[in-house]
């Protein structure tokens, strides 16, 4: 049997095209016949266990091999194999059935991503490194002739007899001088730990030398002898193909190293299974995030049938999970030809629901069994709470129930537990609810202690996201705002009915203003009298809550850069009712009144981390005139 024949291209040729979009992604060559090679050992199994089948099934597994000097790659498989009427309906045909399309469409491709599995092209992937790719091949089917097939990258083939005598299919590919760097064990290695390190059929790769124990010596301490054994490169059963009741703690944790070697220990783990109304499995991981925000996305890797896709998952899991490490494997997503790319589809769009439902259940159910550990883990995990929270309604109507806010004094409320604490004494005379909070509790003690003074809690809101989460909250709660502690002096950040009578008289208090006005000498600091406890300090400098606000936010990148690029004004609280206003106004040396008063605002300024430069050394000079 012999027979020369040309592949059914109506247009021009494909294989140029194959290389000049794929070059920059040609290593899937070697996923792509290496899934190939474990579907067709799989179905072999699969007629096997039908009764289709009633040969010896053997050792079934594929093996890679290369040869430097005659500069080829073999792809060998003891799976379904070929007939030569099979290789020009599979190969000749059906793996061509896209390419008048292909050749139509690939002038508007952006990339290779939008190429290749679209049009049924994985095989011909090997085009992108192989000059000239051959095929030997025997059929399992009873009576079946060995075969070849042979392309030289051009629409030209040659189908003959083939030497093959056991079952199963080899794929020999003749690397081009462009793609040299393939010859190399250290390169295909790092493919196949990539691509193939979980698949389910044994993987092999040459040899690897182990020791193994070899008797005793004669202090009777174990001996070791070095050993060649198969290098097998997958675990063919991860832990996400098995069922959680098989599984311990220490297995969840084992598998974690392997995906992620320097990694710490996670917090915990969701095992995903699920088979209607699409099939789903994996395991996903919580991280230590602390408040590392960036680091850690793209640590989900996606599989379909346990070989490598893609670490970009945005399309599958929400935004917010991308924080999570961890393995999702399903079938029913669909891919073309790189498979790195999802098309838009009703089954991305549920799994996106389910594995959302999920996670918001896990956390839920930590909470409600042990809230001390949850507690615990909240440093950790918050971020990610809240980061869900922002973006996606679904998980805040869950999430508002373990959300957690904590204090200065370190302790922890669900939101319904802190409106319960501190309704009764932050509700101002207008019935809106005050939550306060601090961003930097270190920078901000004065107004803590200030706020504390008056029976007022400050949480802690210091993490990348809680800008956008405080904002969240005021939209979410009834009638509840949030402000932060040094937005005001303590008097006025919650306004109630009990105001201070002023101990100045009108014409003291404009005699006052002026003397400030004259000493700070600074159009962006507004300087406003107030009547407010004796005890609190005599000038506080604050910036007004919306402006700080829209100000953070813009620096943040949140589309408020109007506000970003407008100058600084702060507030001067000067509290009238202090003595030391008093002594001011019974000064009679209007240079004494300019120094206490300036001396009074720059202490203000530097308990706000506000003063700088020259102006901190001359209040230095003149606190130590002053003593």
């Amino acid at each position: 049997m012999q027979e020369k024949g040309s592949i059914s291209i109506h247009t021009e040729n494909i294989f140029p095209i194959i290389k000049k979009f794929l070059y920059s992604d040609n290593e899937i060559f070697l996923r792509e016949l290496v899934s190939n090679a474990v579907d067709a050992t799989q179905k072999i199994k699969r007629l096997a266990s039908l009764g289709q089948y009633n040969g010896e099934l053997g050792d079934l597994r594929v093996e890679i091999a290369f040869d430097e000097e005659k500069k080829t790659i073999t792809i060998s498989d003891n799976g379904l194999g070929m007939t030569a009427e099979e290789i020009k309906k599979y190969i000749n045909q059906i793996a061509f059935s896209g390419a008048t399309e292909f050749v139509e469409k690939f002038k508007e491709a952006k990339d290779a991503n939008e190429i290749i599995g679209r049009f049924g092209l994985g095989f011909y992937s090997a085009f992108m490194v192989a000059d000239k790719v051959e095929i030997q091949t025997l059929s399992y089917q009873e009576g079946a002739e060995p075969a070849y097939w042979v392309c030289d990258g051009s629409t030209e083939f040659e189908i003959g007899e083939g030497v093959l005598e056991e079952r199963g299919t080899e794929i020999t590919l003749y690397i081009n001088s462009e793609s040299e760097e393939f010859l190399s064990k250290y390169k295909l290695q790092e493919i196949l730990d990539k691509y193939c390190k979980f698949l389910p059929v044994p993987i092999k790769f040459g040899t690897k030398t182990e020791s193994v124990e070899d008797g005793v010596d004669e202090e009777g301490n174990p001996k070791y002898t070095s050993v060649e054994v198969d290098n097998i490169i997958n675990e063919t059963n991860p832990i996400w193909t098995k069922a959680p009741s098989e599984l311990k703690d220490e297995d969840y944790l084992n598998f974690y190293k392997t995906l992620y070697p320097f990694s710490e220990d996670p917090l915990f783990w969701i095992h995903l299974n699920v088979d209607y109304p699409f099939n789903l499995t994996g395991v996903l991981y919580f991280p230590k995030l602390k408040n590392d925000f960036e680091v850690s996305k793209n640590k989900i890797k996606l599989f379909s049938r346990q070989v490598f896709i893609t670490d970009e998952v945005k399309d599958i899991v929400p935004e917010f999970l991308m924080l999570l490490h961890g393995v999702i494997d399903s079938p029913d997503i669909p891919l073309n030809v790189s498979r790195s790319f999802l098309q838009a589809d009703s089954n991305v769009k549920k799994i996106n629901s389910y594995i959302t439902k999920k996670v918001a259940d896990k956390l839920a159910e930590l909470f409600k069994t042990d809230r001390k550990s949850y507690e615990e883990k909240w440093t950790d995990i918050g971020l990610f709470v809240k980061y869900g929270m922002v973006s996606e309604d679904k998980f805040y109507d869950k999430a508002k129930d373990f959300v957690l806010v904590s204090n200065t004094q370190k302790e922890n409320f669900t939101l319904a537990e802190y409106k319960d604490k501190v309704e009764a004494i932050q509700t101002d005379k207008d019935g809106q609810l005050i939550y306060l909070y601090t961003n930097d509790p270190s920078k901000q003690d004065a107004f803590i202690q200030s706020a504390g003074k008056k029976g007022y809690d400050v949480l802690v809101m210091n993490s990348p996201i809680d800008n956008h989460f405080i904002s969240q909250l005021e939209q979410k709660l009834e009638k509840t705002s949030l402000k932060r502690v040094d937005a005001d002096v303590a008097d006025k950040l919650i306004k109630k009915d009990d105001a201070l009578e002023h101990i100045l008289t009108e014409e003291q208090a404009t005699t006052v203003k002026t003397i400030f006005d004259k000493a700070i000498n600074k159009p962006a600091y507004k300087v406003e009298l107030e009547s407010l406890n004796p005890d609190e300090l005599p000038v506080t400098v604050t910036m007004d809550e919306f402006m700080r606000r829209m100000k953070d936010m813009a620096a943040m990148g949140g589309g408020m850069g109007f506000y970003g690029n407008m100058p600084d004004n702060y507030k001067v609280v000067v509290n009238g009712n202090h003595k030391l206003i008093t002594r001011i106004l019974q000064e009679e040396s209007e240079e004494v009144q300019a120094q206490l008063s300036k001396q009074a605002f720059d202490l203000a300024l530097l308990s706000q981390g506000l003063l700088t430069g020259a102006e901190l050394t001359e209040f230095v000079n003149r606190s130590v005139n002053l003593i």
